[in-house]
């Protein structure tokens, strides 16, 4: 996680110089997530209303803010990634904002060592782009976080007062997934699990379709569950053999029915018929 120096408040008693921690009216926080294979870490420190109006008061809009309170909130992503369709490069990022009423601006700037948004120079911005805020549930102190994590995206989310802003951040993990689906491979024992895993990887991807295929058979050969054979299904049916994946899908869904996953049994009904009509 991102470290950098706390403030503390300065005390004098009897001519000796005492430091002392104490509770901060903007407390520091720290918010990290995985998204694909990158990890993304964001460190700023935490406002809260107390009362106030804060959009189009306490934070202007038109102005370019500090998108929190204190010393510049930093984003920093391990690989590189792709924010509102704008490619990033990794490594570390002041993150500044414009807010408005219908539309937001967002600024990564290269420049780490920043107090607030008086110091940043636009020659310095690294990408800039434009969401549109929604309304929200009240949220008193400012929030930064992640939402509808899946497979290799994600929305980072900035809330405050009734405002919420959504960046869409995708992280692309194609390449080093497969690199290491194939460094899997060459072990010379794998478990059925990591077969089933591979398989569905590729499955969902659509890539080394006749691969996935071999490696879905070795995984329901030797573990049959309903979620293995559901994989092995939607494999056959991803190299054309509907008739093999409509039996197989059969299987899976008997097998959830018995121990009661009524998901399983949903997902496996809506392929049989979509597998039917191109059998």
């Amino acid at each position: 996680m991102i470290k950098r120096s706390i403030l503390f408040a300065t005390l004098f008693a009897g001519g000796i110089v005492h430091a002392q921690q104490l509770p901060q009216p903007s407390p520091k926080g720290e918010v990290e997530q995985l998204v694909g294979l990158t990890s993304v870490e964001v460190e700023y420190s935490r406002p809260s209303a107390r009362g106030r109006k804060v959009f189009g008061d306490l934070v202007s809009y038109g102005k370019v803010w500090r998108t929190g309170a204190n010393l510049n909130t930093i984003i920093e992503f391990e690989g590189p990634v792709v924010l509102e369709g704008q490619p990033v490069p990794a490594g570390k990022y002041s993150l500044f904002t414009i807010p408005n009423e219908d539309v937001w601006v967002v600024i990564l700037n290269k420049n780490i060592e920043l107090w607030g948004e008086g110091d940043r120079k636009p020659e310095e911005d690294v990408v800039q782009f434009k969401v549109r805020p929604a309304k929200c549930e009240t949220t008193e102190t400012f929030t930064i976080g992640f939402a509808d994590v899946k497979d290799d995206k994600a929305f980072l989310e900035l809330r405050w007062e009734n405002t919420l802003v959504r960046v869409k951040l995708e992280a692309d993990a194609t390449e080093q997934a497969l690199a290491n689906i194939k460094e899997a491979m060459a072990q010379p024992e794998i478990k059925p699990g990591t077969y089933h895993r591979c398989a569905r990887y590729c499955v969902d991807k659509g890539v080394m379709l006749p691969e996935a295929l071999e490696w879905a058979q070795k995984a329901a050969s030797t573990d049959r569950k309903y979620w293995t054979l559901h994989t092995l299904a939607l494999c056959q049916a991803a190299n054309g053999k509907y008739k093999e994946a409509v039996a197989t899908a059969n299987e899976s869904m008997e097998l959830a029915q018995k121990e009661g996953d009524n998901s399983y049994v949903k997902m496996n009904k809506e392929r049989i018929d979509e597998w039917m009509r191109k059998k």
